[in-house]
């Protein structure tokens, strides 16, 4: 991590700082090792089952499981959750860890929150899943913001058949904020349409080995409401790697790139992710350090706009928990 603090010209002052400084890393290493804890010989699959860390001899036909939660850090994974799944989601984002926004004043994000999103999912079929949530919103431009989603399989991945996990993604976000009466804002929204936004994934993935997992996320948004400097489609392509450091722990990566036509000025970064993922039985835990603040591939896409290089990541976090709809009798 880069931490950015000014060097007072006062000794006393620069003391505290650095010592305030030294209780800060001692409280995030004490988050991120805080999973070691609980570490276990049981892994959970996207079927909320626990799998021995016992090798099992598999058939020509046995699927793999390339990713083991739906998401990856900011955007989906090619994982749909198993048919009857339902799946409770929170997602937080802190504020700034350094940098302008960040720093001791701050407690290194922990005094802000960036956004917070409550989503309810559900595997319709083994291959189908919707999804409906709602987020705080970062202010920049949104608050206030409701997300559904619809998810398709594929293709899925098999130990000696199908070389690649394949999985399609439609989503859309719609705010609930009051308009600004400034005209020049794009929150001030003169119809309801302007409100709305959308996009559209092809979701490759392939797990190579039994550690390492690779995707490819080409990414379509749209926005039916941008300044006059902007654009309403813009096109990002995602990738993401994740390697099994232990059944049931991971080292998670992902990155997207947007793409803009020839001429077109931007103040958007594009959003970059490091995580450290674990999971039990019905719960997937990941600890995350991303540049983005929104959630969902219509805020994070087009809204990020912070610099890793100035200290402006943020820790975040994200917690889901599997319930399965029993049959009827």
């Amino acid at each position: 991590m880069w931490i950015c603090i000014r060097l007072s010209s006062f000794v006393t002052l620069h003391a505290l700082k650095i010592a305030s400084m030294k209780k800060t890393l001692f409280l995030y290493s004490c988050i991120l090792s805080f999973p070691f804890a609980f570490g276990q010989t049981t892994e959970t699959d996207s079927t909320g089952t626990l799998e021995t860390t016992e090798t099992t001899e598999v058939t020509a036909d046995e699927p793999i499981e390339t990713f083991v939660s739906t998401r990856i850090i900011n955007g989906h994974s090619v994982e749909t959750l198993s048919k009857k799944r339902f799946e409770f989601r929170i997602e937080h984002r802190f504020g700034d860890f350094a940098g302008s926004n960040g720093g001791v004043q701050n407690w290194f994000g922990f005094d802000n929150a960036s956004d917070i999103r409550f989503a309810f999912e559900y595997g319709v079929t083994d291959k189908l899943m919707v999804g409906l949530g709602r987020s705080k919103g970062t202010g920049n431009p949104y608050r206030s913001l409701v997300d559904g989603f619809i998810k398709y399989r594929v293709l899925r991945q098999q130990q000696h058949g199908m070389p690649i996990s394949l999985a399609v993604l439609g989503t859309s976000t719609v705010t609930y904020m009051k308009a600004s009466p400034d005209i020049s804002q794009v929150s001030h929204f003169p119809k309801f349409e302007h409100r709305l936004a959308y996009s559209a994934q092809v979701n490759v993935a392939r797990k190579i080995g039994s550690r390492l997992s690779l995707a490819l996320m080409p990414t379509f948004v749209y926005r039916n409401y941008v300044p006059a400097d902007d654009v309403n489609a813009l096109f990002a392509i995602g990738g993401a790697l994740r390697y099994s450091l232990k059944p049931t722990m991971a080292f998670v990566v992902e990155y997207y790139q947007t793409l803009h036509e020839s001429g077109i000025r931007t103040t958007n970064t594009n959003s970059l992710g490091v995580a450290f993922e674990w999971n039990t039985f019905g719960h997937n835990f990941t600890i995350n350090l991303t540049n983005s603040k929104g959630f969902g591939e219509t805020q994070f896409i087009p809204y990020t706009y912070e610099d890793w290089l100035k200290g402006q990541f943020r820790l975040g976090f994200t917690i889901s928990r599997a319930f399965y709809l029993k049959e009827k009798e």
